[in-house]
């Protein structure tokens, strides 16, 4: 016999966690860990895919009129290069269709992803002890050639072209492989650069300036324009609710059935595991080289 841990998956249902005396919501909406367009389940855990969670409560908001300003609480150090850009692209189609205002804001860690799906927002606030910025693009690749070597394996690939295996990890990539892959990161790069400098109106060699994928402390991202406001979520809810022209809104979250939400600093269902060793775990998951618009913290 088949057990569950799980409950069916169903739609998600709204969830009061402020209650206002106007007529009109502001819908909280979390990205936290890891931005990845797979989900994840095991036995005591069970995350869904960022890109499908961001993508199903922008629909429903869609569906109901009430629903005046988004604020997108963000909490992510990054992840896929993909996956971040087609959240950026759902929001920056969502705010056009509707005519809604998207605010970010940013709490723990709002780094490289985390910061590029931002720039769809009007304004963002970032929280007082944030880490954010880390504009840029990262390749990793593990090779295994010398652990093969020590338990006598010795790989053999058939190949139509001498650069069909690049980025195998059975082998330490050539000179000219790893240009290769750098023009691959480099074409990322600059369209990090073009989405920065569209969505803070900024000049493209004004944001190159400051992209080598460091990390800035709130006030710094201040400074240099990446963020409109160091403050709390009270104050891009205010926000929020300038922008979109009213007062007294209640805010709601979109949760699946069952869990209880008292008040804004709730979490909606958790998306992916944010710590350091979810994101070594996710790097090495896969042998094959991948590309990453995040903020991994070296020796």
């Amino acid at each position: 016999m088949n057990v569950s841990l799980f409950s069916p998956p169903g739609p998600p249902d709204e969830v009061i966690v402020d209650e206002g005396e106007g007529n009109f919501k502001i819908l909280l909406l979390d990205v936290d860990g890891i931005i990845t367009s797979a989900g994840e389940s095991g036995v005591l855990s069970k995350f869904e895919s960022p890109v499908a969670f961001l993508k199903e409560r922008l629909e429903l908001a869609r569906e109901d009129s009430r629903i005046k300003a988004v604020v997108l609480r963000v909490n992510s150090p990054g992840g896929g290069v993909t996956a971040s850009d087609i959240m950026y692209k759902e929001l920056v189609k969502f705010k056009e269709d509707t005519g809604i205002p998207v605010i970010a804001c940013f709490m723990d860690v709002a780094a490289s992803g985390g910061y590029y799906i931002s720039m769809a927002a009007d304004k963002i606030i970032c929280h007082p002890t944030c880490i954010t910025g880390s504009i840029g693009v990262i390749a990793q690749l593990a090779t295994i050639d010398k652990l093969l070597e020590k338990v006598g394996i010795e790989p053999v690939t058939i190949k139509s072209g001498k650069h069909k295996d690049i980025g195998s990890p059975m082998r330490v990539p050539t000179d000219e492989e790893k240009k290769i892959m750098q023009k691959l990161v480099d074409s990322m790069y600059e369209r990090f650069v073009d989405i920065v400098a569209r969505g803070r109106g900024m000049e493209q060699q004004e944001v190159r300036a400051i992209a080598d994928g460091r990390v800035h402390d709130a006030q710094e991202a201040l400074k240099l324009k990446l963020v409109d406001k160091v403050g709390y979520l009270d104050d891009a809810i205010e926000t929020a609710q300038s922008e979109a022209g009213i007062q007294d809104a209640t805010v709601v979250m979109y949760t699946r059935p069952g869990d209880y939400r008292s008040n804004i600093y709730s979490a909606e269902t958790k998306s992916r595991d944010s710590s350091i060793g979810a994101v070594a775990e996710d790097l090495l998951g896969s042998l094959g080289a991948r590309f990453y618009y995040l903020w991994v913290p070296g020796k």
